[in-house]
């Protein structure tokens, strides 16, 4: 490249970075960093003490490059939890397999799965405490829990009543986590997760199925 083609690149870059657009040499893994930063700021700090700010500064970004890529705080919150709720959000796929009569017992143990998994864990301690603090938090969980797992659990069940029966269902396990992995209520929070598991997948079932 001539040195004005490299002048020319140049400029075109600082041109970007002022706008908000990342340069043309940005790494192609700077949306993970930024995900994986958000996760962490999030988790540590909640949504409200969170900022995009502080999120760019862990990884090592301007501001406007954040706000490029995802947009508002609340925009970055979504996609780092969209990535973080993954594995949950493909329950609906686990719980298509194998016969609806032990439905409650399948989807009661890939649940609890997740959260045994200090991989998965973490993330959804942030997330969930999140949504407790925080209305918009609360709002963006609504809308993914609702439209990515509980409306397709709800379309696997052939049952009145499916999408009332997949919340009651979700309530009961979300409602147990909670206090298993959140508030730490004994003797729930250090019950073996195998009796947990044979306790609550029977009412599961009956939520999802019964009559």
């Amino acid at each position: 490249m001539s040195a004005r083609g490299e002048g020319a690149q140049a400029t075109d870059d600082v041109t970007a970075r002022k706008r908000g657009r990342p340069p043309r040499t940005e790494s192609a893994d700077t949306r993970d960093r930024i995900l994986t930063a958000a996760r962490a700021e999030f988790s540590e700090r909640g949504y409200d003490k969170a900022s995009v700010r502080g999120i760019a500064k862990a990884a090592g970004v301007d501001a406007a490059l954040v706000h490029h890529y995802f947009g508002t705080k609340e925009q970055v919150f979504e996609a780092a939890i969209t990535v973080a709720l993954a594995p949950a959000l493909n329950a609906p796929d686990a719980v298509a397999e194998g016969p609806l009569d032990v439905v409650g017992e399948r989807l009661t143990r890939f649940f609890f799965g997740i959260w045994e998994n200090p991989t998965t864990r973490t993330p959804l301690l942030a997330i969930v405490r999140s949504a407790v603090n925080n209305e918009t938090a609360a709002a963006v969980f609504r809308r993914l829990v609702a439209s990515q797992l509980l409306r397709r659990v709800a379309a696997q069940l052939d049952q009145p009543d499916a999408e009332l029966r997949a919340e009651l269902a979700a309530a009961q396990l979300v409602g147990t986590a909670i206090l298993r992995y959140v508030i730490k209520v004994e003797p729930l929070a250090s019950a073996d997760v195998e009796q947990i598991i044979a306790r609550l997948a029977p009412v599961v079932q009956g939520h999802l199925t019964g009559g």
